[in-house]
């Protein structure tokens, strides 16, 4: 007799959640046999890499004081690389088999992802697998960020008070800043961070906030008139102390919330000192125009190849062990981004290209 092996596909792994709480108990992995097909004008990605970024997270865990939120099941994740499986119809650019690095994809801690053609990007020869997967939110974020910078200053020079200076966005920031020579004063948590920041970019100054002076710190590298702009990544109880050290008719740039507590509102001199509050998100990138989202795709496939360093990977973890994973995302002294990865099967794609 004769037996016929036929090869079987593993399954398709999808994590997934269908309340908002603790990552540990909220989060499941789900297999299945079905992959999803790729409609008109849209590309089945095989996802082999994936952030896990702060803001993640919060969709995961949600914030302090705000109500517990419930969902049909939903997948977390917007970014990520991986190679074309399949696609629709319409797709004219030649991309199945090609490595992609997508955003905005929501639900890419999964195996496979669908998602618009024009969404996947090709990566550059030479760019890892790994530093692809980083290769779209934290440059992308950081082009608005500076936008939102350059329309505050009115055409000064700053200076310009950036918080989480050690992070995976505050380094492109530091580097940004460094580049068209923006006046930057740098904070972080800690006094070792303040020395690792001070090393990579001895020419803007930095201070850790564990320092019961702080604050006067700042003052002096800021001079009289105070800090023009603050870019601001933490939020909570922080916020009211970055509005004083505002200059009169100052801006505060909120992008995240990594801090606890909150600050009302109506405990900030909006009115008596004319100062700004506005809120710059990634999700809100597609609203830019053509051009500028083409810019800054162009932006962050130069970033990719000319400076990995600044897309630092922390470490990575199988999609199946994402308890470990988010844990070690949450670490306060980790230094780069945490990666669920899935196994490159084999024959697939071009390569790492490492």
């Amino acid at each position: 007799m004769t037996i016929i092996k036929e090869e079987v596909e593993a399954p398709m792994r999808t994590l997934e959640h269908t309340r908002q709480g603790d990552a540990a108990q909220v989060l499941t992995l789900r297999e299945e046999r079905h992959r999803p097909s790729p409609g008109v004008g849209e590309v089945l990605v095989r996802m082999l890499v994936r952030p896990i970024h702060p803001g993640d997270l919060i969709g995961v865990e949600g914030l302090p004081g705000q109500p517990e939120q419930q969902w049909g099941p939903r997948t977390p994740g917007v970014e990520g690389m991986g190679v074309v499986e399949s696609v629709g119809a319409n797709v004219r650019a030649p991309l199945l088999g090609r490595r992609v690095a997508v955003f905005p994809a929501p639900g890419t801690w999964s195996d496979f992802v669908v998602v618009p053609a024009d969404l996947a990007v090709p990566v550059p020869d030479g760019v890892s697998d790994e530093t692809a997967a980083l290769m779209l939110v934290n440059p992308l974020t950081v082009r608005m960020l500076y936008r939102a910078v350059e329309k505050a200053l009115r055409g000064q020079t700053g200076p310009v008070l950036q918080t989480a200076a050690g992070s995976s966005i505050g380094r492109l920031v530091s580097a940004a800043a460094a580049r068209h020579n923006l006046r930057l004063i740098n904070l972080v948590r800690s006094t070792s961070g303040a020395e690792k920041v001070g090393t990579l970019y001895p020419s803007q100054p930095v201070i850790a906030t564990c320092d019961d002076d702080w604050q006067q710190q700042v003052r002096r590298h800021a001079g009289e008139r105070g800090v023009h702009v603050v870019l601001d990544c933490v939020g909570g109880a922080m916020t009211q102390h970055l509005a004083e050290l505002l200059a009169d008719g100052g801006t505060l740039i909120s992008y995240g919330h990594l801090s606890s507590g909150t600050t009302p509102l109506e405990a900030l001199p909006l009115i008596a000192r004319e100062l700004t509050v506005r809120g710059v998100s990634i999700l809100h990138w597609m609203s830019r125009t053509p051009r500028e989202r083409a810019e800054d795709v162009a932006f962050a496939q130069d970033l990719a190849q000319r400076r990995p360093d600044l897309l630092e990977v922390a470490a990575g973890y199988d999609l199946a062990d994402f308890n470990a994973a988010v844990e070690h995302a949450r670490r306060p002294a980790k230094s780069g981004t945490v990666l669920l990865t899935t196994l490159r099967a084999a024959g697939s794609g071009q390569g790492a290209g490492r």
